[in-house]
């Protein structure tokens, strides 16, 4: 077996520690130590638990190995841990469906690619009917918001973090649109002003884009400008205005704190907002050089903590309020390690719902401070 094991008396209290492939790994088995990407991005933290999510990454990023605690997964504990953190989402993700998918969502990123330059490099006019038809594909390909989104977050590439941002980007930003029960035209110029949103970055060199340490200010500074570079390039293209301004509008927020303009609410177009919410939860539940993707809950915990005020209300709270219903049911891992289902929402803080422990009992989370969902199974 190509399984390592490590005795580690000292750090594990007499466990051993084995070295997994992603192949060799199994759901519900605990991180010994931080798993992260070649380059350098925090995919998991320590004592953490495996889930498919997890594997479907490690692939992706083409992480080769983990360092699990040395719990034999053929124990039945194991294997009914495992069992028990199987949900419908994860064993999508693991079927054949996930694998067309896969292949629908690289031939995006191809056309996406083929988009940016050319309209960047070359001028080139941009053909929507082409990027939409590849898109919509993949959006019709899935039933519900949970496999659509388990799937979108399973796809993070290495090579192209930008175009696979941009693609989730532009279909979360049709889910929302379909929420506020939006007309087809509407999806499609919010879906396109999705896709094209952060065209901008085209311009920044990649060793800042992609930069796995802190920033310097002055590169801090290039990377604020890119809402402007998009506009440059999109101004002269034969686009709906909403589309544009979405590109040099989606970093503004209501109370005038965003950037570049420090606008407020009623300057910033409404496209541009939609898009905004989208691009900040894509962006919070990616891996990043000092953390490790965020949980729904987590985000929509963020959000709260910012307050509504920064976007405008209508779409936050319906964003938010649906994100939060997807997970109804849904079982989940609570900051202190148990497993519970989710059994009702709080409307007053819906990242703190009512969870039921395996033991039946019932904890209210907007009355325990202490306590978080920390992953989602």
């Amino acid at each position: 077996a190509a399984s390592d094991v490590y005795k580690r008396q000292d750090y594990h209290g007499g466990f051993s520690m084995r070295r997994l492939t992603p192949k060799e790994l199994e759901i519900g088995m605990i991180i010994a130590e931080p798993v992260k990407t070649p380059l350098g991005q925090l995919l998991a933290e320590k004592d953490t638990e495996v889930t498919r999510q997890l594997i479907n990454r490690m692939k992706l990023y083409r992480v080769e190995y983990a360092m699990v605690e040395g719990t034999d997964p053929d124990t039945p504990e194991a294997k009914t841990h495992a069992a028990a953190s199987k949900t419908h989402s994860q064993r999508v993700a693991a079927s054949n469906e996930f694998k067309d998918f896969q292949l629908k969502y690289f031939q995006s990123i191809d056309e996406l690619k083929k988009v940016f330059n050319a309209a960047y490099k070359d001028s080139a006019d941009i053909d929507t009917t082409e990027l939409l038809a590849s898109v919509s594909d993949l959006f019709t390909s899935r039933k519900t918001i949970i496999e659509l989104f388990d799937m979108l977050f399973n796809m993070r590439i290495l090579t192209d973090p930008l175009y696979s941002h941009c693609l989730n980007v532009g279909l979360i930003s049709r889910m929302i649109g379909r929420w506020l029960k939006l007309g087809r035209e509407e999806l499609n110029l919010l879906t396109l002003a999705g896709l094209l949103h952060d065209i901008g970055k085209i311009k920044i060199p990649d060793e800042v884009l992609n930069k796995p340490g802190k920033l310097t200010d002055s590169e801090f500074a290039l990377i604020q400008r890119h809402p402007i570079f998009g506009y440059d390039i999109l101004k002269k293209q034969p686009l709906d205005p909403r589309i544009k301004k979405a590109a040099l509008m989606h970093h503004e927020r209501c109370d005038g704190s965003g950037y570049p303009s420090k606008l407020t609410d009623k300057f910033i177009d409404d496209y541009a907002m939609i898009v905004g919410i989208a691009d900040v939860y894509d962006a919070m539940t990616a891996a990043r050089s000092y953390r490790a993707p965020l949980c729904p809950f987590q985000v929509l915990s963020n959000f709260e903590e910012d307050g509504y005020q920064k976007y405008k209300t209508k779409y936050i709270l319906t964003f938010l309020k649906h994100i939060a219903s997807a997970y109804q049911n849904n079982r989940v891992i609570l900051s202190d390690g148990h497993a519970c289902n989710i059994v009702m929402l709080n409307q007053h803080s819906l990242s703190r719902p009512m969870v039921q422990l395996d033991d039946g009992s019932i904890i209210d989370l907007s009355t325990r401070k202490d306590l978080f969902i920390k992953s989602v199974l």
